[in-house]
């Protein structure tokens, strides 16, 4: 017996409005750190399709000095940049300065700024409650949270803490100098890489106070001369990850969430042999989404190291290295879909795109290379 003509008519009505394809579409705007002067005025911006892989530049969507590293709030409202500068309202430090997204345009209005209290701030993340920004200054050596307010400005006074020390290398490591800041998974850590002490410095954390001070176990010690930079945690929390500026590796801990104690289990290197020379570093650490696979970048080979990743042991097994396109990558990203790769160059000033096999880790190059400025950091908000 054939269907009534009004229930033919509202089920075709019904079937026309369903978008084709994923239930959801994977689209995000995707926002752009560099360093300012003749190719860049500040913070850039795209639309990105994870679907198709189809970019639009937004171009300039905020003029500042030095946005190098950028974070979300958890709200996706507002975002967060380092400046990472020497002086800011005629003191020395650097500063942060806090911005509401406009996700219809992708364009920034500047909230305020505060100062982080130390030289050259070079890192910076919010915390999952999104109460506290979290800065490293790499210039002063020392950290800072700085309490949000409810509409993303950014409050004072903040938790500062000055690291001291040095380590063997008598060019670099001097003195502190504080190069990342992360969260444990609950939040109840704060992890500060310093390249200037070959520490990784372990501190409480409370959203509602900021940094409260250091925590019982010590502050593990890489090998001397290391350098330690970034950092970066396994998803299922047991394993993490630094990798070490100067000597080009990676060091992997095993964690306990009950203390914060980081404990070393294995080092491996970034590059392949015989790869040396003062225009060799390490850069970016990044742990593919499904846990299996983990980046880090490679300045001066300017590569992409590829690792499986033991998800019993957390060790890694080097599977590669995946050229980035450019001149001195620095940091990269994986979209939150896990099947894209961006990777800023900086000195070439371009950024390429990747795909990512969830399989194997391999990155195939997709030829996309977006044109912009000193690239440093780039970072994925989902919108509609």
């Amino acid at each position: 017996m054939p269907f009534p003509r009004r229930t033919t008519l509202l089920s075709l009505l019904f079937a026309f409005a369903l978008p084709s394809g994923p239930a959801f579409a994977e689209r995000f705007l995707v926002y752009v750190g560099t360093y300012t002067g003749e190719k860049s005025q500040g913070i850039y911006a795209y639309r990105f399709d994870a679907d198709s892989g189809a970019v639009e530049e937004l171009g300039l969507v905020a003029e500042t000095k030095n946005p190098t590293f950028l974070a979300l709030h958890p709200n996706g409202k507002f975002l967060y940049a380092a400046n990472e500068i020497g002086g800011f309202q005629g003191k020395p430090g650097g500063s942060v300065t806090g911005y509401a997204i406009d996700t219809a345009t992708g364009k920034l209005k500047e909230l305020n700024q505060a100062s982080t209290g130390g030289d050259g701030p070079c890192h910076l993340i919010v915390d999952r409650s999104g109460h506290q920004v979290l800065a490293a200054n790499y210039g002063g050596g020392s950290v800072i949270s700085l309490p949000l307010a409810a509409d993303g400005r950014l409050r004072e006074p903040g938790v500062f803490i000055q690291h001291t020390g040095s380590s063997v290398n008598p060019a670099r490591q001097k003195e502190p100098h504080a190069h990342s800041i992360n969260l444990s998974p609950d939040g109840r850590f704060a992890f500060a890489a310093d390249l200037g002490t070959d520490r990784i410095n372990v501190y409480k954390f409370d959203p509602a106070k900021g940094l409260v001070g250091p925590a019982s176990p010590d502050s593990p010690q890489q090998v001397p001369g290391s350098g330690p930079r970034h950092f970066a945690f396994h998803p299922s929390g047991r394993f993490a990850y630094v990798i070490n500026e100067m000597l080009l590796t990676v060091t992997t801990f095993r964690y306990d969430a009950a203390t914060g104690k980081l404990t070393a289990i294995d080092t491996v290197s970034t590059s392949p042999p015989g790869t040396t020379g003062p225009e060799n570093s390490t850069a970016e650490i990044v742990v593919h989404p499904n846990g299996r696979f983990l980046y880090g970048s490679n300045r001066g080979h300017n590569t992409l190291a590829m690792f499986r990743v033991d998800t019993a042991t957390g060790k890694l097994t080097p599977i590669g290295h995946q050229p980035t396109g450019g001149k001195t990558p620095r940091n990269f990203n994986i979209d939150p879909t896990g099947r894209w790769l961006w990777a800023c160059n900086q000195d070439s000033h371009n950024i390429t795109l990747h795909r990512v096999n969830p399989e194997t880790g391999a990155l195939t190059a997709t030829g996309q290379d977006l044109k912009v400025g000193s690239p440093v950091c780039v970072k994925f908000l989902r919108v509609p």
